[in-house]
């Protein structure tokens, strides 16, 4: 039986992440893959020898807007960040052969915190940001998993350098199906791991939320235009995820 969203939620504040099978069928996996292959590089994006990065897919067309509000998804981010929450960035991300990954670190810690505060069951930290991963492949040990430690949201810190466990835990690959989802708060330890396929290349599409507080990282930034065919066939929904927000205090 699916887990619930509250379920979910839970496993964000417990865990740190939780994984949600099967939100996309084989149809959409291929299609993402399809719009993928098509991308070229603007801005700050880039085609490497080991990867290939792309921000803000969001605005290449409307083709992409589905993938911002996918049932389940968005239900939970909703439920982590509250309802008027918006996407801050959207990145397609191709990970070749001999690609090496990332360290261990956390994405975004909005303040050090005593762990004897977090380590208390009666505190619960209120999540700011989360990511979630859609992954176009079946993830085995040697195609770039994302590595996890469970709970180290609750160390109030990031690793320091070089720091490989938290509480003796190490961190432990996510293996999956194409169509999944990993959603995961940004304090979480983390890492990405090598690929170490001689001719698959990972396909991952990632969605970053936050709190309507927490800033839109469209680049190029000052020079960034919203494309006016994605605005048009945006959904209420979507447009609000894209920062169309109702007036408040700050506004």
């Amino acid at each position: 039986m699916p887990m619930s969203t509250a379920a979910r939620l839970d496993a964000l504040h417990e865990q740190g992440f939780t994984l949600l099978p099967g939100v996309l069928d084989a149809t959409s996996v291929a299609t993402l893959r399809q719009l993928m292959d098509q991308l070229q590089p603007v801005h700050w994006d880039y085609l490497g020898l080991l990867d290939d990065h792309f921000k803000c897919v969001f605005n290449r067309g409307p083709e992409w807007l589905p993938w911002l509000d996918l049932p389940g998804v968005i239900d939970l981010a909703e439920a982590a960040l509250g309802e008027d929450c918006h996407v801050i960035g959207q990145t397609a991300w191709r990970c070749h052969p001999g690609f090496i990954g990332a360290e261990l670190h956390l994405d975004h810690l909005a303040m050090e915190l005593p762990e004897s505060l977090l380590a208390d069951p009666s505190f619960k930290l209120p999540i700011q940001v989360c990511t979630a991963h859609l992954y176009l492949d079946d993830i085995d040990a040697d195609l770039c998993p994302t590595l996890v430690i469970p709970g180290s949201h609750r160390a109030g810190r990031k690793p320091r350098s070089g720091e490989p466990h938290w509480h003796g835990k190490a961190a432990e690959p996510v293996l999956c199906q194409a169509g999944d989802v990993l959603m995961f708060r940004s304090e979480l330890w983390h890492a990405g791991s090598r690929n170490r396929t001689h001719d698959r290349s990972r396909y991952l599409l990632q969605v970053h939320y936050g709190r309507r507080m927490v800033a839109q990282k469209f680049s190029p930034y000052l020079d960034f235009r919203f494309n006016p065919q994605v605005l048009a066939a945006c959904t209420p929904r979507q447009r609000r995820l894209l920062g169309d927000h109702e007036a408040a205090e700050y506004d």
